[in-house]
């Protein structure tokens, strides 16, 4: 039965199984040097059952071994067929997928907080090991070819920044803020008040510490408090990657919030990963293991919770998923860098579990349609310039200019 299946995927490149029996088994045209791997039977029946979910435990717990290449080289492989990938769902999956996938992303407080915690509170130092200096866990901005990983994460705090219209002493909050990256560089480059809201403790932390380390816990605030409970108004709200973990079921209630907060002429940027190719659901493996809850939304979902929330789209900006996918290029490498180091703290398992993830990801947005969009709301016209010219422009003022004159 995997035969059958892989003989249908594998259309171009080459791979190579063999079977823990001593049976080995090609795929493919054979325009590439071959992928190998070892499968266990076990592992073959949980690929059979559920092929993401199968796939990941399998390479996870070891029954999975490739032999021939690594993770990124089979799922690059699989990624590159994904177009041929058979459609397995009958009738009563097709009737009960979304039924199930709004269950999986009912996030009230306290799952919401679990959640997060799964995820972010695994250990900061993890984290500063293969992100950029400033801790950016999200998509990174290549306007140009060669940039390194620090130099995309500035263009994209300075690309969203440009989309806040930033004066100084605006009141901004960071909705998800992480490890207050973008709260200090709003505080300390533009003179904002900004507050920043998380649900990890582990990032509070070190927002924390970073805002007190610099001089900026005057104008750079954070807490541990659920974007359902923040009090404004504020002139500026922006929501870096966030976003994904709200929930389709509390797309409305979130819009809601974002309007209450929000001045009459302020401004909000919502910055989140896209499916491209409309609604789904998250697989099962990323849900299980890496972002409980979470879910990418589709612009379908996303904008008619907007409208009703009596908002206004003043632009609208689709990110290819080429920017995601080099971003984790950059974490991955950067992970694998650093596998003595996991492996020694976490275990092997971890490090399996973690390749896995960075490297099916890349493969998500590289093949399968996935993007990143960025949504400028407003609650009245004529509070941001008529053409997009301007973000252009305040981008490059806003990476050449001094800490506190970059205005606008």
């Amino acid at each position: 039965m995997l035969d059958a299946l892989l003989s249908r995927l594998i259309r171009t490149g080459a791979l190579v199984v063999t079977y823990d029996d001593g049976r080995t088994a090609s795929f493919g045209d054979g325009s590439a040097a071959p992928v190998r791997i070892r499968l266990t039977r076990k592992a073959a029946r949980k690929i059979l059952a559920d092929q993401a979910l199968g796939l990941g435990e399998a390479y996870m717990d070891g029954d999975l071994i490739i032999e021939d290449g690594d993770a990124w080289a089979f799922l690059e492989l699989i990624g590159r067929n994904y177009g041929n990938r058979p459609k397995l769902s009958g009738p009563l999956k097709a009737l009960t997928r979304p039924i199930k996938r709004r269950l999986d992303q009912l996030n009230d407080r306290a799952a919401a907080r679990r959640n997060v915690a799964h995820h972010y509170d695994l250990s900061n130092e993890l984290y500063r090991r293969f992100l950029d200096a400033d801790l950016q866990y999200t998509c990174a901005y290549f306007p140009r070819p060669g940039m390194t990983l620090e130099e995309a994460q500035a263009a994209k705090k300075a690309h969203v920044a440009a989309k806040l219209c930033l004066n100084p002493g605006d009141r901004v909050l960071d909705i998800g803020c992480g490890w207050g990256g973008t709260v200090l560089e709003l505080a300390r480059t533009y003179g904002a008040r900004a507050t920043g809201v998380t649900l990890s403790i582990e990032q509070l932390t070190v927002a924390k510490e970073r805002a007190e380390a610099e001089g900026l816990a005057d104008r750079a605030r954070f807490s541990l408090t659920d974007y359902r409970d923040v009090e404004g108004p504020f002139e500026r709200i922006v929501s870096v990657g966030m976003f994904e973990a709200v929930g389709v079921p509390h797309f409305r209630a979130y819009f809601d919030q974002v309007a209450r907060l929000l001045t009459d002429d302020g401004v909000a940027v919502i910055h989140s990963i896209g499916r491209g190719k409309g609604p789904g659901a998250t697989n099962a493996f990323t849900r299980k293991y890496i972002f409980p809850g979470g879910d990418i939304p589709a612009l379908s979902e996303v904008l008619p919770a907007v409208e009703q929330a009596g908002l206004r789209v003043a632009d609208l900006e689709v990110l290819q998923g080429w920017h995601y996918a080099e971003t984790l290029r950059h974490w991955r490498e950067r992970f694998m860098a650093e596998r003595a180091w996991a492996a020694e703290h976490f275990d092997e398992r971890f490090c399996r579990l973690w390749e896995f993830y960075l490297a099916s990801a890349e493969m998500g947005f590289r093949y399968s349609g996935h993007m990143v969009f960025q949504l400028q709301l407003t609650k009245r016209q004529g509070v941001t310039p008529i053409t997009r010219d301007y973000i252009a422009e305040r981008e490059r003022a806003a990476l050449a200019a001094p800490p506190l004159q970059r205005t606008g």
